[in-house]
């Protein structure tokens, strides 16, 4: 058993802490307060391979593994969870799919924009009605001669009101269920009938957009389906359960920089004529935000690494995502609880990072949806 990284995964994981640090955690506090869109960001993350980097290089990507990916998301995540998310949805939930189930057409098409960070991607499934139970959505695509008639409205889509291009989940065959789900790649620019919607004011990851997408007899393709019809949902499966290791990422690197935001402020701050750090009552919580960091951050890569190498990870991809979310989220109240009133002031970062933190236990499969897959599993195998 070896818990060292390879060069190249050190080297991945070097620059992008170098890059979050030098150029996106100076600017985290202003993406926040003004839920600006960091274009520059993303444009510079996409330079540096970042928006593609398990993807070939020849379709635009860096040609590294998953954990590659994994702790490159640890360390944009710790500096900014917005510019991580936006990451996090072109490289787990767009390139995936379009590389996995895409025919080579649309491989040389639709991934090298986004790939190499010139665009972005989304991922449309969430409606109103339809969030853990996908089999009860509305968007309908109707093939119609040469192209499919989209019509419906997706709701809470990451990346959703800045992306050119989607993965769009419809429902094709209304009577066969799950069977009935298709998937199809969307341009936004060349789709008529198509308009972003309601762009939502949220708790937090407030640089990242989170976006309705109307489709109002809107058409596309017909060569834009992705795979074959009635093959959506096993996709879908697929794709989340490599995006649940990118949001535990994420997570993570929330919870760490909440954890190293305790740390300084404890060894500064003196009552009683000592540093706070000196009192058991703050070592016990940096200690236990820093055992639950440790064990997510374990769990993380093992999913990655499962996933790397073509083993099942669903299980472990869930209980990556269930423990880092529920590790950023303790790190993010305690980390609030060491500053105190400052804690609670937007003067320090902690209260964003506790803002964070939340999303990550609800999107991309709620944690209660998390324990319902991890007990399938775990069933499955008795």
């Amino acid at each position: 058993m070896d818990f060292e990284l390879t060069e190249e995964q050190k080297m991945i994981q070097d620059m992008a802490r170098k890059f979050a640090e030098k150029e996106i955690k100076p600017i985290a506090t202003e993406l926040d307060r003004t839920h600006r869109h960091p274009a520059e960001i993303c444009t510079k993350m996409g330079e540096l391979g970042l928006m593609g980097i398990t993807i070939p290089e020849q379709y635009g990507g860096a040609g590294m593994d998953y954990i590659c990916y994994a702790v490159a998301m640890i360390e944009i995540s710790k500096a900014c969870a917005s510019c991580g998310v936006i990451m996090s949805v072109c490289n787990s939930l767009y390139n995936f799919p379009v590389y996995a189930y895409g025919t080579e057409e649309q491989k040389q098409q639709y991934l090298p924009p986004v790939a190499s960070g010139k665009v972005l991607g989304c991922y449309g499934l969430t409606e109103a009605g339809a969030g853990s139970d996908p089999a009860g959505m509305k968007t309908t695509a109707v093939l119609d001669g040469d192209q499919w008639l989209i019509n419906g409205v997706k709701r809470f889509i990451t990346n959703g009101n800045v992306a050119r291009y989607c993965v769009l989940a419809a429902i094709t065959d209304r009577s066969a269920g799950y069977k009935g789900i298709s998937s199809f790649i969307v341009d936004f620019e060349n789709t008529p009938g198509f308009k972003v919607g309601t762009v939502e004011d949220k708790l937090g990851i407030n640089a990242s957009g989170t976006a309705e997408l109307v489709f109002e007899d809107a058409r596309i393709p017909k060569e834009n389906l992705l795979g074959k019809p009635g093959e959506g949902f096993r996709q879908m499966l697929t794709t989340l359960d490599g995006g649940r290791i990118g949001i535990a990422s994420q997570a993570l690197g929330i919870g760490r920089a909440a954890l190293e935001g305790a740390l300084e402020y404890s060894k500064a701050r003196e009552q009683f004529g000592k540093p706070i750090s000196s009192f058991q009552a703050i070592q016990w919580k940096l200690a236990d935000m820093a055992t639950q960091l440790d064990a997510a951050e374990l769990m993380i890569l093992r999913a990655a690494w499962l996933e790397q190498n073509g083993k099942h990870y669903e299980k472990e991809a869930a209980m990556a995502k269930l423990m880092a979310s529920d590790a950023a989220m303790a790190a993010g109240i305690e980390g609030v609880q060491v500053l105190g009133g400052y804690g609670y002031c937007k003067e320090y970062s902690m209260e964003r990072h506790l803002r964070d933190a939340k999303i990550t236990q609800i999107y991309e499969g709620t944690n209660e949806i998390m324990r319902m897959v991890i007990a399938r599993n775990i069933l499955k195998q008795r």
